[in-house]
């Protein structure tokens, strides 16, 4: 079985992890063919958006717990590579929009998949957690920090120290999920949502989502500074003249990403 699917509809990209039968849990064969597929497409030009979801109505239910004791093997530091390590700074900084398509579970390194997504769009009975506590570990993908990030310290130290689970409305009214939808809904609207993106300039979407990124790195100032940065370039680039012209001209623009 091939863990990680990948299928093309115009200019984006979906990614399905593809063990139903263990509820999509991540093991080695996920993270390395996530990671493998994220490197290839962040090169491919005629990729705009990135769709990541689960098969068969789950999104991810965590880690394979049978693969903890492969991971109680490894070095102290190497624990960390071992659970994927690579993959997490490779989805957060992947360069063109990622939207997280979530049905059923996310929960432990699924909810971290969707954390490192730049919006997620959920069913109505999706469930997101970080149970890792009732496991004697913690978040080991970024959940520690970004969970923070979106939804503030309360509620994000409500889920991490009692690994209680957060049901689809919940996680909207938190700033986690972006969109709720019926069930069995969630790829069609992450596709719709991608197709808007995509109709968009390249180039702007890219320095839009880079500036909006930094201010999770830096000061407000520095972030305005990169934001005026990007914005110099947006202005000059071939795109921007051809926003201009298409809406005078009261025409679809054609984008080059130029």
């Amino acid at each position: 079985m091939t863990e990680v699917l990948v299928h093309r509809q115009d200019a984006i990209a979906v990614l399905t992890i593809n063990r139903p039968r263990a509820k999509n849990s991540l093991n080695r064969a996920v993270f390395d063919g996530l990671h493998a597929q994220l490197a290839q497409l962040r090169h491919d030009e005629s990729v705009r958006a990135l769709i990541l979801t689960g098969a068969e109505g789950v999104f991810c239910a965590g880690a394979d717990i049978t693969a903890f004791d492969a991971l109680r093997a490894e070095p102290l530091l190497g624990a960390r590579a071992a659970a994927g390590g690579m993959l997490w700074p490779a989805l957060a900084g992947f360069p063109k929009p990622v939207i997280a398509a979530v049905e059923g579970l996310a929960l432990g390194g699924g909810m971290e998949l969707a954390l490192a997504c730049d919006i997620v769009i959920a069913g109505e009975s999706a469930r997101f957690g970080v149970p890792e506590v009732k496991l004697g570990a913690i978040p080991g993908g970024g959940g520690t920090q970004r969970l923070i990030r979106a939804a503030g310290k309360s509620k994000a130290m409500a889920l991490l120290l009692t690994g209680d689970f957060m049901d689809a409305r919940k996680a909207c009214e938190a700033g986690i999920v972006a969109d709720v939808v019926a069930d069995g809904q969630a790829l069609p609207a992450a596709l719709a949502m991608a197709a808007r993106i995509a109709a968009n300039s390249p180039l702007a979407v890219a320095l839009a989502k880079d500036a909006a990124l930094c201010s999770f790195e830096t000061s407000l100032a520095q972030g305005l500074e990169h934001e005026k940065r990007n914005f110099g370039v947006a202005m000059h680039s071939a795109d921007s003249r051809e926003g201009q012209e298409a809406f005078l001209g009261r025409r679809a623009p054609r984008f080059t990403g130029r």
